[in-house]
């Protein structure tokens, strides 16, 4: 497979699942605070400003606003086409990858990508937006369930489906630990002075996960048997550890080589982080500090996507013949890379 292709698939569904993760943050945290109507706009400002504190966009929102109140975060990940990650940006670049790489997809997974993209660009979009945010929110979140389930039911197991896994669930791995990291920025209110449960219903939700929470878990959520259930189960199709083993077996796949060994650093970083996961704790997570073990996790997941980029995409033709590129130059091609399409 050409690597421009690959890079194409990679990003066309890495994007589609972040537009969709964002799409469940911005519903659930709507949500939670219809629950707590006493809360002033100095503590609802304290109650979004963690959502743009867990997508690492701090930065760019400062530049572009100067208080975070609902409205303005809600624009900056909505609809703000300034903002690279933004749900409008991701699904117009997606469909822009999908646009270079027609060929390899069926006509219903273009067609069904193509009308997501007219819809968020269409006056009806705009006016559910205005009138009835969770509508468009659900739109959005039904739309990529859609475009996922067309995409398992009619794409060969090749390469190309296996770099579109890849992204997938390296997008959810990393969405999964910022859900979790949400509430190592959020304040101590009356509501939260004793527990924080409700604050776990909300991260559950944002990952589908509160059905999967009821059925093995007794009792109210709390920090141990959530982030129990999202780190490490190795059933629910969202947990960390769950998205670590497909994201291993997916570049093993791609590679050919067996699994328990690796060719390549994706592999390697790919094989230690599985095995941590799967004999890991989550005492060991919350004693040793859970905002610390998920940034860590955070850039270990980002090292596997450089790495893949590395092995897949910068590839040169004819090592033999041509001199090595210089460590720097790779470096700088990586840089922007990233710049346009990860954090």
């Amino acid at each position: 497979m050409l690597s421009r292709v690959a890079n194409s698939l990679y990003w066309m569904v890495r994007l589609i699942e972040r537009a969709d993760n964002l799409s469940r943050i911005i519903e659930v945290n709507g949500q939670l605070l219809l629950d707590h109507e006493r809360l002033d706009s100095e503590r609802l400002r304290a109650f979004w400003k963690p959502i743009i504190l867990s997508t690492g966009d701090e930065a760019l929102f400062s530049e572009q606003y100067s208080e975070a109140g609902s409205a303005e975060v809600i624009r900056f990940l909505t609809e703000d086409r300034k903002n690279p990650n933004s749900i409008v940006s991701c699904i117009a670049q997606a469909r822009e990858n999908a646009r270079m790489v027609r060929d390899q997809l069926s006509e219903e997974l273009w067609e069904e990508l193509n009308s997501l993209y007219l819809f968020i660009n269409s006056s009806e979009g705009e006016q559910l937006l205005q009138n009835d945010p969770p509508r468009y929110y659900e739109t959005i979140r039904r739309a990529t369930f859609t475009f996922h389930g067309i995409a398992a039911a009619s794409i060969s197991r090749s390469e190309a489906w296996e770099f579109m896994d890849l992204g997938r669930h390296l997008e959810r791995a990393d969405k999964t630990t910022r859900f979790l990291d949400i509430t190592s920025f959020l304040p101590e209110t009356e509501e939260t002075a004793g527990g924080r449960g409700f604050q776990w219903t909300a991260i559950l939700r944002s990952c589908g996960a509160l059905g999967a929470f009821r059925t093995g878990h007794r009792g109210e959520p709390c920090a141990s048997n959530v982030v129990d259930l999202l780190m490490f189960s190795p059933d629910f199709p969202r947990s960390v550890r769950y998205c670590a083993d497909r994201i291993d077996r997916s570049l093993h796949r791609i590679s050919g080589h067996p699994r328990g060994a690796y060719c390549n650093d994706a592999e390697r970083v790919s094989g230690r982080l599985l095995s941590e996961l799967s004999y890991g704790s989550t005492e060991e997570i919350l004693e040793a500090g859970l905002h610390a073990y998920l940034d860590g996790l955070q850039s270990r997941f980002n090292e596997i996507g450089e790495e893949a980029f590395r092995a897949y995409v910068l590839l040169p033709d004819g090592v033999e013949t041509r001199p090595p590129i210089p460590a720097a130059s790779v470096s700088a091609v990586v840089a922007w890379q990233m710049a346009q399409q990860q954090q």
